[in-house]
């Protein structure tokens, strides 16, 4: 089932990846209620303390359409755990489908991700976690004050950075935005990809929150912040699988048959999203609109 499953995943995307696209990596938690396989502890931040599984999902990065998804153990959150599935993935594309850069936010910015990423000649752009030594350069970036506009109220600074246990250095940009209106943020503010890490406190009467990403893109920062800002539409894929296509909404008592169901659930919404895309060519149709519209017409 896995392999015909993968297949089909592979089939509603093949003809679309001659273009130049983008490979967005992101997880999400499944919070469960009774005692299934891999039902444990882990980063759980809508319930705490209640076990769950944790989703591994790869798309084609602003079609909405999933490559893959992988159902792990609720402790199964970092990145380590998606890798193995996702260079396997890569690895059987022909050299012209493979995408012309992949993203993740902050779980996907470690030395680890970026060699492997490196050594397959493939392009990046990670969120950095914020570390002492990337408070350090943030520092550095505001003393220097070189800052350019990097969109939706955004200034950014190129800079080249050096981690413990990074084996090269690589280029940084830090961006920074001011804050108007004092420094506590709302939890939906504190969930958007692109918030509040670090906010400085030392630079007189303008206070900033900034963001930290690490690239192998030649672009210039104006481009990669938006290309950045562009990944939040992940979360829109995640809402409308939990919450139209069954994600959040089965159990089964082992793992296997929840990784089964993923995946079908999974084809079937890239299969109504193609068929709907016919209808609605400009715009995505989430399903609770499409399905009635079309089912009644």
């Amino acid at each position: 089932s896995e392999k015909w499953l993968q297949g089909n995943l592979r089939t509603c995307v093949e003809g679309l990846l001659v273009a130049p696209w983008v490979l967005d990596i992101d997880t999400t938690v499944k919070p469960l209620y009774g005692k299934q396989e891999g039902a444990v502890l882990g980063y759980n931040p809508q319930k705490p303390g209640r076990p769950s599984h944790v989703y591994h999902v790869y798309f084609a990065g602003n079609l909405r359409l999933i490559l893959d998804a992988e159902v792990q153990a609720g402790n199964h959150t970092a990145s380590k755990y998606t890798q193995p599935g996702l260079w396997a993935y890569l690895d059987k594309l022909p050299k012209e489908s493979l995408p012309a850069f992949m993203r993740g936010d902050c779980a996907y910015g470690n030395e680890q991700m970026m060699r492997e990423a490196e050594s397959r000649g493939l392009k990046y752009l990670f969120k950095l976690r914020q570390s002492s030594n990337v408070k350090k350069l943030i520092y550095k970036a505001f003393a220097q004050g070189e800052w350019v506009s990097a969109g939706k109220g955004w200034e950014g600074s190129n800079q080249t950075l050096t981690l413990n246990g990074w084996t090269k250095s690589r280029r940084v940009i830090v961006l920074r935005r001011r804050l108007k209106d004092g420094v506590v943020l709302s939890n939906e503010q504190q969930d958007l990809q692109l918030e509040l890490a670090f906010i400085d406190l030392y630079s007189g009467a303008e206070k900033y929150e900034y963001a930290v990403l690490v690239t192998s893109l030649p672009d210039e920062v104006l481009t990669i912040a938006q290309h950045y800002r562009d990944r939040a539409d992940i979360e829109n894929v995640f809402d409308e699988m939990k919450n139209q296509w069954s994600w959040g909404g089965f159990t089964t008592q082992d793992l296997s048959r929840c990784q089964l169901m993923a995946r079908i659930s999974a084809l079937i919404f890239n299969w109504w999203s193609l068929f709907a895309g016919l209808a609605f060519p400009h715009k995505h149709a989430e399903a609770i609109t499409s399905r009635p519209l079309l089912l009644h017409s």
